[in-house]
């Protein structure tokens, strides 16, 4: 499938797959999106220590920011990002989050996020402990060690298999008592979905370009 890196509405950019008609991130603003879902409706719920589970590692964008905003914080993360189709190395070459959030001496660490070997943990400093595991979303088996969940599978109309009870109820039993998914998506199957997996569900407003997204508490 023909793949294109296009620039999107705040400068930020982000992969466009030309067949699907889909995108790793918003076309409104990747780094909007990021922060308006998954810091702003996630991460902000949370001080001091937060074990974090990514669905969707992709372009590494909510990983980074969310590097950068545990050194303003204060945070002591755990951070595990699951990508089952690996980003390409001339991809990775042409994305400019380093330049728009302003953080050049950070890019060794952004780096290292897409350079290191899959299936490996490594420390990006002493308060970030890094993990990046190539699985398929259906393979996850995790049992209660996240409090957080960055659920950025691509959407419904591509992929309805990683949008299903199935999927939320792994979600549910990766997660701590009350630990939190947040996604971008507010479609009502998918808040079926999550209901049905014993998730209480909050209507949230939607980053720029979307009326609404969901957050998922488990109880």
């Amino acid at each position: 499938m023909e793949r294109k890196i296009i620039k999107t509405n705040d400068g930020s950019v982000t992969i466009h797959i030309e067949d699907l008609d889909e995108s790793y991130h918003s076309k409104h603003g990747a780094i909007q999106e990021a922060y308006h879902v998954f810091i702003k409706s996630g991460l902000d719920l949370f001080s001091n220590e937060v074990a974090i589970l990514e669905i969707g590692f992709g372009t590494g964008l909510n990983a980074f920011i969310t590097y950068l905003e545990h050194l303003k914080r204060g945070l002591k993360i755990n951070y595990v990002g699951v990508e089952a189709y690996p980003i390409l190395k001339e991809e990775i070459a042409q994305l400019n989050y380093v330049e728009q959030l302003q953080a050049l001496e950070y890019e060794e660490v952004f780096k290292t996020m897409h350079q290191m070997t899959w299936n490996q943990n490594i420390l990006l400093d002493e308060t970030f402990e890094f993990t990046k595991r190539q699985q398929f979303f259906q393979d996850i088996d995790d049992k209660g060690i996240f409090n957080l969940i960055y659920f950025d599978a691509f959407g419904f109309t591509v992929q309805p298999e990683l949008w299903n009870e199935e999927i939320f109820q792994k979600m549910y039993n990766a997660l701590q008592p009350k630990g939190v998914l947040v996604t971008y998506a507010c479609r009502t199957s998918i808040k079926n979905a999550m209901l049905k997996a014993g998730f209480k569900i909050e209507k949230l407003p939607g980053a720029p370009g979307k009326r609404e997204m969901l957050r998922a508490t488990k109880l």
